[in-house]
């Protein structure tokens, strides 16, 4: 790129001299650089330039963009060359700038040169060309007059060996260059360096590919000086534990794109962990949970960071059971119980809210009930439903409770005794085996029997 951009400006100096050597009139009629005698000019560039002695400004320009040993250029193109005039015409400060950013400096230079020859009859057919620079640049006509950008071309067609010519009376400047799309959330955060510790707890719980992924995500990000802040062992902890680091992590991303402004208006945010965190604002200031947001709106090609001062912790996880019916199913014990609670009809009644407790006959107390007394309470629904119910109570008593009362109203609406002898706990006929097994509407106690009311 550089070679070629050597080359453009190559051409563009030659023009100048070939202008200065021909003289800048505005009659056309003397125009081609092929000498009276049939020659044609041989000179480089910087022969030509040595010479003529009138285009300071393009050599201080060329030397800057370190273009000065490379004036020579195949071709062909098309130049519209700045006068030494029009760089002196630049705002005071202008051409200084640019002679100090050779990036700058090579954006304007290649904004003045097409690919091609194009002659004047050429030009002016086109109402846009597209210069090295990549931008277009815009042509009109008005009479006589043609104008690339906002200048005015004064000598047309001046040839030169590699291309052509139109000499203009002010620099053109190239529009701004479009900003480049930012990187993924990880690369942005690496690029900003204060987010080192973030990226590799990110790596160790496996999130980059996800955090680099379509999104959007908005994240929250701890600064280095944040986790820095944590109790000593934490981090280290968590880094250990990667169930719990990608937990603590997710904490930090909600799934969708939240500016700042959305942030301001929100009262909490639903987090890729599943737990809100709530947003505030103190004294003018924003907060998402017990961490103050810093820098907001660092944009990234799939979402949004937002610099936090705190790193954020979510509520521990509750390894909540599941209902009587569920957590008795698990246990691989109750077979027939839940069997008998099906048909029934009262599996549904024992998963909905409660509490109860429920006093659960194992399989092998159901066993050892007298041949066919199972068969003949599973043919007898109402039967059946007053036995199992003579085993449940509407509240949830555990040992303490039941060890405290000498008898309890089950939902048969009936009594049952509660005695203790030689410290084991009995309830009617049945041991009590093991007790205070939780479950989310209620609690079991294990019993050796079928209680018969």
């Amino acid at each position: 790129m550089k070679t070629k951009f050597r080359q453009y400006l190559t051409v563009l100096v030659t023009a100048l001299m070939v202008v200065g050597t021909v003289g800048a009139c505005g009659d056309d009629s003397d125009t081609d650089s092929t000498p009276s005698d049939g020659t044609t000019e041989t000179r480089s560039v910087l022969e030509v330039a040595e010479a003529n002695g009138q285009f300071g400004t393009l050599l201080s320009a060329v030397d800057a963009a370190g273009l000065t040993d490379t004036l020579s250029a195949a071709g062909p193109y098309t130049v519209f060359a700045p006068t030494d005039d029009a760089f002196a015409a630049l705002p005071a400060g202008t051409l200084d700038a640019l002679l100090a950013d050779p990036t700058a400096l090579s954006a304007v230079l290649t904004y003045h040169v097409v690919s091609g020859e194009l002659p004047a009859a050429s030009v002016v057919t086109q109402t846009a060309l597209d210069t090295l620079n990549g931008a277009s640049v815009a042509v009109e006509v008005s009479g006589s007059t043609v104008k690339i950008g906002g200048a005015t071309v004064v000598v047309a067609d001046v040839r030169a060996a590699n291309g052509i010519i139109h000499v203009i009376d002010t620099v053109l400047t190239p529009p701004p260059a479009a900003d480049p799309e930012p990187g993924t959330i990880p690369e942005v955060a690496a690029a900003a360096g204060n987010f080192t510790t973030l990226l590799a707890a990110v790596k160790a719980a496996d999130l980059a590919d996800t955090l680099a992924g379509e999104g959007p995500f908005t994240v929250f990000a701890p600064t280095d000086e944040a986790f820095a802040a944590l109790p000593a062992g934490t981090l280290d902890a968590l880094l250990a534990d990667k169930p719990a680091l990608t937990q603590v992590l997710l904490h930090h991303v909600f799934s969708g794109s939240a500016s700042a402004e959305d942030v301001q208006a929100a009262t909490s945010f639903t987090m890729l962990s599943g737990q809100d965190v709530a947003v505030e604002i103190k004294d003018g200031k924003v907060w998402i949970g017990e961490a103050q947001i810093l820098t907001t709106d660092i944009k990234t090609s799939n979402g949004i960071i937002h610099v936090i001062d705190a790193v954020l912790i979510p509520a521990p996880e509750t390894n909540q059971p599941g209902n009587l019916v569920e957590v008795a199913a698990a246990a691989g014990n109750f077979t027939t119980l839940l069997a008998a609670a099906k048909a029934a009809g009262l599996d549904a009644a024992l998963s909905g809210e409660g509490p109860y407790t429920i006093f659960a006959p194992t399989d092998d107390a159901f066993a050892a009930l007298p041949a066919g007394a199972l068969d003949a309470l599973l043919a007898d629904i109402p039967a059946l439903t007053n036995v199992l119910l003579y085993h449940a109570v509407a509240a949830k008593l555990t040992a303490a409770d039941v060890t405290a009362k000498t008898e309890l109203t089950t939902m048969a609406g009936l009594p049952v005794p509660i005695t203790m002898e030689n410290g084991k706990v009995w309830i009617g006929g049945a041991q009590i085996l093991t007790t205070d097994i939780e479950a989310s509407n209620g609690i079991i106690h294990v019993i050796d029997a079928v209680l018969l009311p």
